[in-house]
């Protein structure tokens, strides 16, 4: 068996959402389309669960097959290897490092110097990776596949119109001279917004 299967309401409806837009931005990672690490929206956020369980693992390991590398690296080539589509955010990565060295597939090794942990293949990880090595290679295709798409879409004019709805929410609903319908009627136009948009 794999080792991997081992193991006043309306005062508050206008408070409540000029918290949500506070937010924005701030949850975990991962690189998509409007940036930032998460992940996304990472891994552990809504778009990094694109891949998880034994294909995130198997990807690992495929990544560390090319030589020892620490956390950061790991993360950064994931983003590179998708056109900065996807990673796995630290919070689901370092855990996962985690697992990967107590069931004996990945070791640490010497670092950079840097402070960093540095992990290495095992020779039971690398016999791990030999027998899955398709579904390794499938799950890295995607990886390349997320890179093609999002060459194919330019997001930095969505990144400036999230930015101009955000700063034009908040503004609005900060300015204390607004009715208790006043979250409502915003809310009302972003979800307008919204179906819009899954129209496209």
């Amino acid at each position: 068996m794999s080792p991997f299967h081992k193991c006043g309401r309306r005062g508050r409806a206008t408070g409540a959402l000029v918290r949500g837009f506070g937010g924005f931005g701030r949850g975990e990672r991962a690189h998509g389309l409007f940036g930032g690490h998460g992940h996304h929206r990472g891994e552990g956020g809504r778009r990094g669960k694109r891949f998880a369980g034994e294909t995130l693992r198997l990807m690992v390991l495929a990544l560390l097959e090319g030589g020892p590398q620490h956390g950061y690296q790991l993360i950064r080539g994931f983003s590179e290897r998708s056109g900065e589509a996807y990673a796995p955010s630290p919070g689901v990565l370092y855990p996962l490092l985690t697992l990967l060295a107590d069931m004996g597939l990945i070791e640490e090794v010497a670092g950079d110097g840097a402070g960093k942990r540095s992990f290495a293949l095992t020779a039971a990880g690398r016999t791990e990776l030999a027998g899955h090595r398709d579904a390794a290679e499938a799950a890295l295709a995607r990886l390349a596949e997320l890179s093609q798409e999002a060459s194919r879409t330019d997001p930095a004019p969505v990144r400036r119109a999230m930015l101009n709805l955000r700063t034009a929410a908040l503004q609005r609903l900060s300015a204390g001279d607004g009715d208790a319908e006043l979250g409502f009627r915003v809310a009302e136009i972003l979800d307008a917004a919204a179906r819009d948009i899954e129209r496209l």
